[in-house]
């Protein structure tokens, strides 16, 4: 990981591979959501964190309801450069960055892990649990590289900071006592959300979110997950992204600001769901 103010290569990279899927879905965009830890750096940057914004792959949700039925997307993704791996909805570039292609669990249809998307088969996109809230809490971002020698960019739909706390939630919560899967990263995009926004802005989108047919659920899973991962200095969420800043930084002044971050979150979702 490169310190605060600088890319590292394996992010640019990254970035790199999303506008290749970005240019290749084409007529698809408009069922797109960016989400992942590019979305978090999008909308949250630095956050006054040691550690900069680091990833080396790329995530996208899809709206079934709003994709069109050609070109099919195994077809698109193969013309970029983009090979299936043996895993649905995971898709390695040329450069083997992996690049997933997402549906919420609610809309991807029958089965365990391959999304069903009609003409476009149950092998380009895989089901997630708590992608709902993306497809409801989203705004049009303009996504450019960071390749100065790149001049490409895309305005795309990019979850927002609440879709975004709800999704790293529902992630974390599954790989928490699975160290082989844990991400300790992902506790630390956590972080930067919540020094990025206001309390009770967050507060607000996730009641918005709660009251939605469509993310009611998640949303009110990932309230409760928020509690059980950062409400302790101790608790496993907080742990995580103390571990993640590595010798960058103070890991329990990290751990101690995901907990008076998250309670105050959470006393501020409470105050304002009694209104």
């Amino acid at each position: 990981m490169k310190t605060s103010g600088e890319h590292d290569r394996a992010y640019v990279n990254a970035r790199k591979a999303l506008l290749d899927v970005l240019d290749a879905l084409g007529p698809h965009r408009d069922a797109i959501v960016l989400v992942g830890a590019q979305a978090v750096y999008i909308h949250a940057g630095e956050a006054d964190l040691a550690v900069a914004p680091y990833t080396t792959d790329g995530d996208v949700a899809i709206d079934p309801a709003l994709l069109v039925e050609e070109p099919l997307l195994e077809s698109v993704l193969r013309r970029a450069g983009f090979e299936p791996t043996d895993q649905p909805g995971s898709w390695l570039s040329r450069e083997a960055i992996a690049i997933d292609l997402l549906v919420p669990a609610s809309l991807g249809g029958k089965g365990r892990r391959g999304a069903r998307l009609g003409v476009h088969g149950r092998r380009a996109a895989r089901k997630v649990h708590g992608l709902e809230a993306a497809l409801v809490d989203n705004d049009k971002r303009n996504v450019s590289s960071l390749d100065p020698s790149d001049d490409r960019s895309h305005d795309i739909a990019v979850a927002g900071p609440a879709a975004l706390l709800v999704s790293k939630a529902h992630k974390i919560s599954e790989r928490v006592g699975k160290p082989d899967r844990e991400s300790d990263k992902d506790a630390l995009d956590v972080l930067r959300l919540l020094r990025a926004f206001e309390s009770d802005v967050l507060a607000r989108s996730l009641l918005m979110l709660s009251r939605e047919d469509l993310s009611a659920s998640v949303t009110l899973e990932a309230v409760e997950y928020l509690r059980s991962l950062f409400e302790e200095t101790k608790s496993p969420g907080s742990l995580m992204a103390a571990r993640a800043v590595g010798v960058l930084d103070d890991p329990d002044t990290i751990a101690a600001s995901c907990q008076t971050l998250v309670n105050e979150l959470l006393e501020s979702f409470k105050d304002i769901s009694k209104k």
